[in-house]
């Protein structure tokens, strides 16, 4: 992984997604991802800001590696 995750709060989508990202998908499979409840929900931090909280992201990585 390029970037260690925080203990709490949240992550922007560049702070997700490959190359910087521990997921390697492209923007367009994270979206579909989460319509279809494979990825996590976003949190509307703000009208233009869409974040994730880092226990889900830390949550989907464990899951993965199961």
């Amino acid at each position: 992984m390029a970037q260690t995750l925080p203990d709490t709060g949240f992550l922007r989508l560049p702070s997700i997604l490959a190359p910087i990202g521990p997921i390697p998908v492209s923007k367009s499979t994270w979206w579909a991802g989460i319509k279809t409840g494979r990825f996590p929900k976003p949190v509307k931090l703000g009208p233009r800001i869409t974040a994730w909280r880092v226990e889900d992201i830390r949550a989907l990585i464990e899951k993965g590696a199961a």
